[in-house]
């Protein structure tokens, strides 16, 4: 299955006017989207490392939104129902999960020390370990991130380990 996105008129008047004051990375994937192409589609065309996260800040930012869905058979047909941000956190449980936060914890903290170094993260890595439960990591995500797409090593794996930190954060 795969997601199609289209602008909203905010994109569009972000196209037209550059008010939004958006990277020139974001706005090139904001170009991009036309409400034909898959985000598969795009990952071809724009080989961004980090295009999952630039659609999900264009979605949440209210730039773009989910147009349609295409099925593995090729079917195109709107969404039964709201489809969650492509970088939407999962629902907290009712008890805190005492083995889920520090699962988050070790994450941010050993992907860091391998991708970015101890030293170039050294603040970050800080703000993790103190950090008070999911909220607080949840807080540091962004930069977390952030850190990650900006070291070379971490740029390629930054997808895959964005998916596997969004499963326990």
């Amino acid at each position: 299955m795969g997601v199609v996105f289209a602008k909203t008129q905010k994109g569009q008047e972000e196209i037209t006017t550059k008010a939004g004051g958006l990277t020139p990375r974001q706005r090139r994937v904001l170009i991009f989207v036309d409400g034909k192409r898959s985000v598969d589609d795009l990952r071809g065309m724009l080989q961004a490392d980090d295009l999952q996260h630039t659609l999900g800040m264009l979605e949440e930012d209210g730039y773009i939104a989910v147009s349609s869905v295409v099925t593995t058979q090729g079917k195109v047909s709107a969404p039964a129902a709201p489809l969650p941000s492509v970088t939407a956190f999962s629902d907290l449980p009712a008890e805190p999960d005492p083995l889920r936060q520090q699962q988050a914890r070790n994450f941010m903290i050993n992907t860091l020390n391998t991708f970015v170094g101890s030293l170039g993260a050294s603040s970050l890595l800080d703000r993790i370990d103190q950090a008070h439960g999911h909220a607080g990591l949840r807080a540091l995500y962004d930069e977390w991130y952030h850190a990650m797409v900006m070291s070379r090593e971490g740029k390629r794996e930054a997808e895959a380990l964005r998916s596997k930190l969004l499963q326990v954060i």
